[in-house]
């Protein structure tokens, strides 16, 4: 079977497991004996089972990673389910009554390093060059840290420990918006180029209803409560182009831009469509995204914004539920919010993924944990996991593998597999040309030239943020109070009438920052390195 030019190193087969003198002590049987394996727990993202996803601790990907891993490393392994829309409270909850999974993973990275420190999480670091060999070689040299390999990104620059794993984004593209083409078509509207084109077309969609599903049925816009994503691309646009790097970095708290110049203003922006009956008003509902997912296949949603594949997903189903219930139906990604010089400017995807893999002090068998994780990385296993077998969930085409539509335990629930996988997203082919083929390929029920258009979009005038190497502290016990507190913020002042949103906006921002934004602000300012433009 010819995969292509692959771009990461093949891997070892083999594995020899080599003593430590320090980190991970042993607890219980570490090694396994002829007669008893040794078990641990790995934790998976629960995504529901809407769009036809399975049970992700019981399908035919886990059987066969139990059955592999069991004949090659003797290790029982069963794995343990977290709500992916809830994971930093569920984690918090299992960490905090000692039942966290023996290896585990959360897009917090705050959290990890704040439990690190704490002292609730093996330092990996001596390991690195033991345990996890396979998983170094597999990531590879850091293409933003010259010298340094990328298993490293998340050292604490001060101690040298590494409390967790940064996963590897292989794509340029974050997220894009799309819109109801069908319907532009029938109301005679090109697609939009700019945020007052925009605002006109959802406009003509609530008042006209082109798709015919009744004009108190419409919803021209739709998100959920994590606002600062699945409205990010329009927010973000409103921020100063010409803004230093070293004043967006130092204002920018738990991954979100409240305090940076110009975002209050894109929120303005969001709460003016919310007074002329553009966005669902019943957003505060859908803390997850499968309410929200239901309406938009049921046909009534005009436009989203997300991730840069969104309605193209097969583990979600967006547009070929629709297209089945609405015949006829498409959404088409649009470039459509330049910033004030003209550019549609974009948060490009930043190489370490957001993904953290870290194993808590509470593991029985953290040794038998790093080996499974180091297991996972041997190549054969890893492209396994993303393509499955020829013949069911992909077929070789021009000499790559295209995905066709796998059924019953075969389904992947999440792109890639990256919930089996989560120290890699994305195909690591040898040039992005190629990366884009694999990808535009791995959809089995669009045409190629649709995801290559909306990775096009998506990756235009985007650049990833520089990476300042320092270990920063105040976020990591103040994560989850501001990332609620964030929440409300957004909600309240999305929902407001138009002469109270500043004086909402404003008390919120303000309680923000005495809730523990400011003392982040002030460390970042005090210990900031990076590009002072």
């Amino acid at each position: 079977m010819h995969y292509g030019k692959i771009l990461l190193p093949l891997l070892p087969l083999g594995f020899t497991l080599l003593a430590v003198s320090s980190g991970c002590q042993k607890k219980g049987d570490e090694t396994g004996t002829p007669g008893k394996p040794v078990s641990i727990t790995v934790e998976v993202y629960d995504r529901g089972t809407d769009g036809g996803k399975s049970d992700p601790t019981n399908n035919n990907w886990t059987d066969w990673i139990k059955a592999k891993v069991l004949e090659e490393e003797h290790i029982a392994v069963s794995f343990v389910r977290v709500n992916r829309w809830d994971e930093t409270s569920a984690i918090n909850n299992l960490m905090a009554a000692g039942n966290a999974p023996d290896l585990c993973y959360t897009y917090n990275w705050d959290m990890v390093n704040s439990y690190g420190l704490q002292g609730g999480l093996y330092d990996l670091a001596p390991y690195v060059d033991t345990l996890l060999k396979d998983l170094k070689e597999f990531l590879g040299p850091d293409p933003q840290i010259p010298g340094k390999d990328f298993i490293w990104r998340s050292q604490n620059q001060d101690s040298g420990a590494l409390y967790g794993i940064s996963n590897r984004y292989m794509y340029s593209a974050s997220y894009n918006t799309f819109i109801r083409k069908d319907w532009l078509d029938k109301l005679g509207l090109p697609l939009p180029t700019t945020a007052q084109e925009y605002f006109d077309a959802l406009t003509a969609f609530k008042e006209k209803d082109p798709g015919g599903v009744g004009k108190d049925r419409v919803i021209p816009f739709t998100l959920t409560t994590d606002v600062r994503w699945t409205a990010g691309i329009i927010l973000e646009s409103f921020i100063d182009p010409y803004l230093s790097f070293k004043e967006k970095f130092i204002n920018t708290v738990v991954e979100r831009y409240m305090l940076v110049p110009g975002y209050k203003e894109g929120m303005r922006f969001l709460n003016k469509m919310y007074n002329a009956g553009l966005i669902d008003k019943d957003f505060p509902l859908y803390k997850a995204e499968d309410i929200m997912s239901n309406l938009i296949k049921s046909g009534v949603v005009g436009s989203i914004a997300g991730n840069w594949d969104q309605v193209y997903r097969e583990n979600v189903s967006l547009m070929t539920d629709l297209q089945k219930n609405v015949p006829g139906a498409l959404f088409v990604p649009v470039d459509c919010f330049p910033s004030d010089d003209g550019i549609t400017h974009k948060r490009g995807a930043p190489v370490a993924g957001g993904l953290t893999v870290f194993v808590p002090k509470t593991s029985k068998n953290p040794e038998a944990a790093l080996r499974y994780l180091n297991w996972l990385a041997r190549r054969e296993n890893v492209f396994f996991l993303q393509f499955g077998q020829e013949g069911i969930s992909h077929q070789i085409v021009n000499e790559i593998p295209k995905a066709i539509s796998a059924t019953g335990g075969w389904i992947m629930n999440s792109s890639a597999n990256v919930d089996y996988t989560p120290f890699v997203n994305g195909y690591a082919m040898e040039t992005p040309e190629l990366t884009a083929r694999v990808l535009a390929a791995s959809y089995p029920s669009w045409p190629e030239e649709y995801i290559a258009e909306a990775y096009r979009i998506a990756s235009t005038n985007a650049e990833p943020a520089p990476v300042v190497p320092v270990t920063f502290y105040e976020a990591g016990p103040l994560t989850e109070t501001l990332v609620n507190k964030s929440t409300n913020v957004y909600i309240e002042s999305i929902c407001v009438k138009p002469g109270d949103f500043d004086r909402v906006w404003d008390a919120g921002v303000q309680d923000w920052l005495v809730s523990g934004a400011q003392k982040i602000i002030d460390e970042r300012r005090a210990k900031y390195t990076g590009p002072e433009n």
